[in-house]
């Protein structure tokens, strides 16, 4: 799963790969939408902005893309 600690709870947010972010401390989990609304488990607050960002689209930078045309 790709994920992040979040830097002040200490909760690990990850993707579960099917548009969800499971934010667990070890024991607890909780799941929850992209815009951190609660789905089901035992944590029901999470950071939305963390959320987003976790399960939000990734991009290519193109400056780090070698397929990208550079003329």
């Amino acid at each position: 799963m790709l994920g992040i600690t979040h830097p002040l709870s200490g909760l690990l947010y990850e993707q579960d790969g099917q548009g969800n972010i499971k934010v667990s401390d070890g024991a607890k989990w909780g799941l929850f939408r992209t815009d951190g609304k609660w789905i089901t488990g035992e944590i029901f607050e999470c950071d939305p902005q963390l959320c987003g960002w976790v399960g939000g689209p990734k991009f290519v930078n193109y400056r780090l893309d070698t397929s990208f045309d550079k003329r």
